[in-house]
């Protein structure tokens, strides 16, 4: 039996096992993205041909991702943070259910929410050929992260005794929404604007369904250029999406840090 002294001697070494584990076949990835021939490796020596085809074929999905994962971060606070204060506020039975029902997109498969709005909306031409149709999937599906994450800020002890606080000095609906509960949360609505725009990059089975030749996004390129380029290309993307993915990621997190550490949890 191990002494219970060496169990966090343990720990890091785990964490560095699981995390090698994890990021390993990405470094072989972007490897293969680097050097002219991947069947014969490091050895043929390294290159940014295949990036620069990459720019070439895709280079469009590239801004047409950030701009859709950025207008579904605006879509889902403009829809979600209301929406969370009304659920976190009411005690009727159907809010409970309504609240349920929201994270139905998340449970069932993209392709299955992506065939219904297809059903529902395919018919409006000019709305089906265009980015918007492939957002209004975006939030369906990111949406419940967005209310769940601040629903659970919004139920605090604390935030309702403030609310309370500021309703007996007389002050408005609008000016305790938006100058008392907003900014108590918004280290919850920077953390889940995060997630929403990582999952909403990221998405490929809902995005894949809605898209069309002319509306492709980076994940869509990305399997389009593993099935129908070399493997150095597909691999150069897959360079290319971090690129340009992490630094806005760790942007984003860091707002999210700043906020807290000045307005607290």
């Amino acid at each position: 039996m191990r002494h219970p002294r060496q169990l966090p001697l343990l720990l890091p070494a785990l964490t560095v096992l699981v995390s090698a584990f994890m990021l390993a076949p990405i470094a072989l990835s972007v490897l293969a993205g680097l050097v002219n021939n991947y069947s014969v490796g490091m050895r043929s020596g390294f290159t940014l041909r295949w990036l620069g085809e990459v720019i070439d074929v895709y280079g469009g999905t590239i801004s047409a991702s950030l701009m859709l994962a950025l207008a579904c971060v605006v879509g889902t606070l403009l829809l979600g943070i209301p929406c969370a204060y009304a659920l976190a506020r009411s005690r009727s039975r159907w809010a409970r259910l309504f609240e349920e029902l929201l994270t139905l997109p998340v449970a069932v498969p993209g392709l299955a929410t992506a065939l219904a709005l297809i059903l529902a909306y395919g018919q409006i031409r000019g709305f089906r050929q265009s980015f918007a149709f492939i957002l209004v999937g975006h939030i369906v599906f990111t949406l419940p992260f967005m209310v769940h994450a601040v629903s659970a800020a919004f139920r605090r002890d604390a935030l309702l005794a403030m609310e309370e606080a500021a309703r007996s000095l007389g002050a408005s609906f609008t000016r305790r929404f938006l100058g008392v509960l907003v900014p108590a949360v918004l280290p919850s609505i920077v953390t889940a604007s995060l997630m929403v725009f990582t999952l909403s990059v990221g998405e490929f089975n809902l995005t894949w369904m809605l898209h069309t030749p002319l509306t492709r996004t980076l994940p869509v390129g990305l399997a389009d250029s593993y099935a129908s380029m070399r493997i150095e290309i597909g691999s150069a993307y897959t360079l290319v999406f971090l690129l340009v993915i992490l630094p806005v990621m760790l942007g984003l997190q860091w707002l999210g840090h700043l906020i807290e550490k000045h307005l607290g949890t």
